[in-house]
């Protein structure tokens, strides 16, 4: 299993990302939760099954739509298992 912590820029907010993000973890069995930034930016944390994670991340990395414009990815990697039960949109 694999944790991280994810910042996502770029034209990535009021494009409905987060719901993408979120019903794509579900797909992928991934939890965790996902929120928007002050600065414009996106910020996630997911735990799952290493391969899962690493589909989740590939289908992040393209975003929800034509609208929807993901310029980079900072990925960290966390230590320990957060016990997340789903993955949730943060207001």
């Amino acid at each position: 299993m694999e944790y991280v912590r994810v910042n996502v820029s770029g034209h990535v907010q009021g494009v409905g990302f987060r719901y993408f993000t979120q019903h794509t973890a579900v797909e992928y069995n991934i939890t965790g939760w996902v929120k928007n930034e002050d600065d414009g930016s996106v910020l996630m944390e997911a735990f799952g099954d290493e391969e899962n994670l690493s589909l989740f991340l590939d289908v992040i990395k393209k975003g929800p739509s034509r609208f929807a414009e993901v310029q980079g990815m900072d990925v960290t990697t966390l230590a320990g298992d957060p016990q997340f039960k789903s993955f949730d949109i943060k207001y």
